[in-house]
């Protein structure tokens, strides 16, 4: 069983690949489930990394919904990803109604050919995973990363083989949401060719906290935080008064 450790700096990067993991997910900001990384973060891995590399393609945190922009963003970032000949990409994008957004997706696997594609865990808030999966398969994806639609995914362990059977041996199912040396196990009983972990553990930097950078109210993920252009003109006419 292989096993993708997600890693949101350089260092975790690092201790994946002496270890011995057999892939890494490349992203930043795992508190928001995950974000493009920097460029330089990229650049830094594809010149010291030699592990397969798939880097999550997600302009931003909270829904998977994209607008025009936010999508030729994530198709700019493919190609980026390309250049730096990672393994592959992680990306996946849905309508408002809860459904895979076919074009779109479709466009994405074409620009990230000849790449790998895993569609990630927009896949668990699909409506219909069973038919989610078929298109999915339909369109060369090679990977879905989920964690069968619950919370954790030894708790959505029944969904994850259902979505396996369905998908054959044309798609990996791949798990991932909270596992670890303690239930890593039961997937690789259960027959799955991979698993996903970030094998995390906190360590604290200094020994005082000062002003706290994190804000709550903009981590809710059915919405976004948007600068308003009303907003910002207020404050610029009350500046120039």
């Amino acid at each position: 069983m292989k096993l993708e450790i997600c890693t949101a700096n350089f260092q975790s990067a690092v201790n994946a690949q002496q270890a011995g993991a057999q892939r890494i997910e490349l992203c930043s900001e795992l508190a928001v489930g995950g974000i493009t990384p920097s460029y330089g973060f990229m650049k830094q891995v594809s010149e010291k990394i030699d592990i397969p590399v798939m880097v999550l393609i997600r302009p931003r945190s909270g829904d998977f919904i994209y607008s025009k922009d936010e999508f030729e963003i994530m198709l700019k970032d493919i190609n980026i990803c390309k250049e730096f000949g990672f393994q592959g990409v992680v990306a996946g994008v849905l309508n408002p109604d809860f459904t895979i957004d076919v074009e779109r997706t479709k466009l994405l696997v074409e620009t990230a050919t000849p790449l790998e594609f895993t569609f990630h865990r927009a896949f668990d808030h699909v409506i219909n995973p069973l038919e989610a999966v078929e298109q999915l398969v339909a369109m060369g994806v090679g990977r879905i990363l989920t964690s069968g639609q619950s919370e954790k995914a030894i708790d959505g362990l029944e969904n994850l083989i259902d979505y396996q059977k369905v998908a054959g041996k044309k798609l990996i199912i791949l798990p991932g949401g909270g596992i670890h040396a303690e239930n890593c196990s039961a997937f690789a009983k259960a027959g799955f060719l991979e698993i996903h972990a970030s094998a995390t553990q906190i360590l604290t930097q200094t020994d005082r906290q000062k002003i706290p950078m994190n804000s709550a109210k903009f981590l809710a993920e059915n919405s976004i935080a948007v600068s308003s252009e009303a907003a910002i003109k207020n404050i610029l006419s009350l500046l120039n008064e």
